[in-house]
C-alpha cells in the first residue's frame, strides 16, 4: 500500500515541467498588454489539442491554448484545411525557425507579435434613413486577438503562395517581424490600414 502511495507522489508533475512540444517552457511568459491578458491563454499544456470543448460556451475560446488557436487558423481553404496533424507540424517547425533566429522563446515572441499586431480601433456601419455611415468604434479584446492572429497567417500565407519557400519560413518571419512592430510585416500592415481608416471615419 505504501509502495503504491510513493509511486503516486512520484508520478505528479509540476508545472514548471510541463513544456510545449516538450520544448518551450510557459515559465517567464509574460503579456504586457493588460485588456489581452485574460484573452491569450497560456495555460500549460503538453499538447495544444482540446478537440473543441469550449465550442458550447460563451467566450470558450478564451480558455484555449493560444498556440492551438494559431494552428486553427492555419487550418483555412486550400491545402491545409482540416489537416491538424499538418498545422501543428508547420507551427512546431516555425518556433525552432523563431528560436534559431532570435535566440528568444517562441511563445514569448508570438505573445509580443499578437500584442503588437491587434488592432485597437475599425469602423462600423450605421445606417440613418437609408444612408450608411461608417463610424470609428473600439474593438474588443477577444476580437482583437482573433484579428491579429488572422492577420499572421494570412501574412504566411501570401509569401508561400506561388513560392519556393516553406510556409514554415514564412510563418516563422511573420512572427518575428510583428514582434518587433516591423512595417514590413502583413500583421502591422493591415492593423496601421485599418487604424487609418477608423481616424478618419471619427
Amino acid at each position: 500500500m505504501t509502495s503504491e502511495a510513493v509511486d503516486l507522489s512520484e508520478s505528479v508533475v509540476s508545472i514548471t515541467d510541463i513544456k510545449l512540444f516538450n520544448k518551450w517552457s510557459y515559465v517567464g511568459i509574460d503579456v504586457r498588454d493588460p485588456s489581452l491578458k485574460k484573452y491569450i491563454s497560456l495555460k500549460p499544456v503538453f499538447l495544444p489539442h482540446t478537440g473543441g470543448r469550449h465550442e458550447h460556451r460563451r467566450f470558450g475560446k478564451a480558455r484555449v491554448p493560444i498556440v492551438e488557436r494559431l494552428i486553427n487558423n492555419l487550418m483555412r481553404r486550400g491545402r491545409n484545411i482540416g489537416k491538424k496533424v499538418l498545422a501543428y507540424n508547420i507551427v512546431k517547425n516555425a518556433f525552432e525557425i523563431i528560436h534559431l533566429r532570435t535566440g528568444e522563446n517562441p511563445l514569448q515572441v508570438l505573445v509580443r507579435a499578437i500584442e503588437n499586431a491587434a488592432p485597437r480601433e475599425e469602423t462600423t456601419r450605421i445606417m440613418y434613413g437609408g444612408i450608411v455611415y461608417h463610424v470609428a468604434v473600439d474593438i474588443a479584446p477577444m476580437r482583437r486577438v482573433d484579428l491579429a492572429l488572422r492577420h499572421i497567417v494570412e501574412g504566411a500565407r501570401l509569401c508561400a503562395f506561388k513560392s519556393i519557400r516553406p510556409i514554415e519560413e514564412c510563418l516563422a518571419e511573420e512572427i518575428i517581424a510583428a514582434a518587433s512592430n516591423d512595417p514590413k510585416s502583413h500583421a502591422i500592415a493591415r492593423k496601421d490600414e485599418i487604424e487609418r481608416i477608423a481616424l478618419s471615419s471619427r
